[in-house]
């Protein structure tokens, strides 16, 4: 990155006023901010300033944008600084900016940057007459027209050394150039013989409603599919349903991952006595207690405060270290198939391939923690009490019984 200071005193103006012209303009840009905001404008008062001196930005020019926004001078100096599209010495009436970068290179800036070293010099030079000056840059965003230049506020395309050569005699003399392409080129168009959107069918409509036709009469078959299809599944469910009535099934609907409900109906329709509604409440608060709500607040606040204790870079282990201890866990799963822990209402893939990482792989390991193991397993997951919240022991324990007796 270059380092961009303020042109030499030698070249500085004593004084700087602004234009009548500024004045009133500056009045309407300071209007569009909040009032104490008036600081906002900077960029576009440094911008206009620059035209109103020639195409670039004397100190004094400065000082004058920072008192008439109330700025310290540092501020709005910073500003001019950071920017290159600010100017902080003597440019030419013609200030060129040449693109060097590979699109263009490649199309031939190599010879567009000779003829500015030759004709005018050094970039940063100012020509004897102040007509010309020139800066290589990056990347204009004209890349389809390249070679290109920009001069003052225009761009100037698809460049030769020749039609370059002609642009810079135009603009010494004061002739009405070309802005844009010098081939001719309108837009970023093919260079070559142009047939681009020239068939009339694409604005007569034919092409369109061809198109929109097609795609109608395609919906309108998918349509008449459809209906043969529902009206021959629905004879042949009602000649099945006069044969042999439909069986009940009290868990239709229900999603494939969630574990069905223990009510009577399931219970009936597995050949099972239904559970005592009384003994089952006591069950349900049995397990509820498993850890009181005043043990649950007296444990959490022991977990934070073991946790806040600990480097802020504590990795998930050693965080779960501090609070718990680790259950064991298995090499492989038993047999080679690891039982579905997403059965567990709250274990998810992610939950289920982190507990596989730690040798967890069946019902009955889950089923076995003890309290210890269920703060480790909780603050090593991230969070802690979700495991008592969702009872993952006493699922596993039920699911574990399960796939027993089957």
């Amino acid at each position: 990155m270059a380092v961009r200071r303020l042109a030499p005193d030698a070249v500085q103006p004593k004084s700087f006023a602004f234009t009548p012209q500024t004045e009133a303009w500056l009045v309407e840009q300071v209007r569009k901010y909040p009032e104490g905001r008036q600081a906002s404008a900077v960029i576009p008062l440094l911008w206009r300033v620059q035209k109103d001196c020639g195409n670039w930005l004397p100190q004094k020019a400065i000082e004058a944008v920072a008192e008439r926004l109330a700025m310290p001078y540092i501020r709005v100096f910073e500003v001019a600084t950071f920017y290159t599209m600010f100017n902080l010495e003597p440019v030419g009436k013609f200030y060129i900016q040449m693109c060097g970068t590979t699109p263009c290179q490649l199309r031939g800036s190599d010879a567009v940057k000779k003829v500015l070293e030759r004709r005018i010099g050094a970039p940063h030079h100012v020509t004897e007459d102040g007509l010309f000056s020139w800066l290589e840059v990056e990347c204009l965003g004209a890349c389809c027209n390249a070679p290109m230049v920009q001069i003052n506020d225009d761009y100037y395309e698809d460049l030769t050394a020749e039609s370059f050569e002609t642009l810079l005699d135009d603009l010494a003399a004061g002739r009405e150039v070309r802005v844009g392409s010098q081939e001719g080129r309108v837009s970023s168009e093919p260079t070559d013989d142009v047939r681009t959107l020239q068939d009339p069918a694409l604005y007569d409509g034919s092409r369109v409603g061809a198109w929109k036709k097609r795609f109608e009469e395609e919906a309108i078959r998918k349509a008449a599919e459809a209906e043969e299809t529902a009206k021959a599944e629905g004879a042949a469910a009602d000649r099945s349903a006069a044969v042999e009535p439909k069986p009940a099934k009290p868990d239709a609907g229900r999603a494939t991952g969630t574990k069905a409900a223990d009510a009577p109906a399931q219970r009936a329709a597995a050949g099972e006595k239904p559970v005592d509604p009384a003994a089952r409440v006591e069950a349900s608060q049995t397990a509820t207690r498993t850890v009181s709500d005043d043990a649950a607040v007296a444990e959490e606040a022991e977990i934070s405060k073991a946790l806040s204790a600990l480097p802020k870079d504590a990795s998930a282990e050693d965080k779960a270290n501090a609070v718990g201890a680790r259950p064991d866990g298995l090499a492989a799963p038993r047999g080679e198939k690891a039982d579905d822990l997403k059965r567990i209402l709250g274990i998810g893939p992610v939950n289920e391939r982190k507990l596989n990482e730690l040798g967890i792989f069946h019902f009955d390991q889950i089923a076995a923690w003890d309290r210890a193991q269920i703060r480790w397993v909780g603050v090593y997951l991230a969070f802690p009490g979700r495991i008592d919240r969702e009872n993952w022991v006493e699922q596993a324990r039920a699911l574990a019984d399960t796939d027993t007796k089957s």
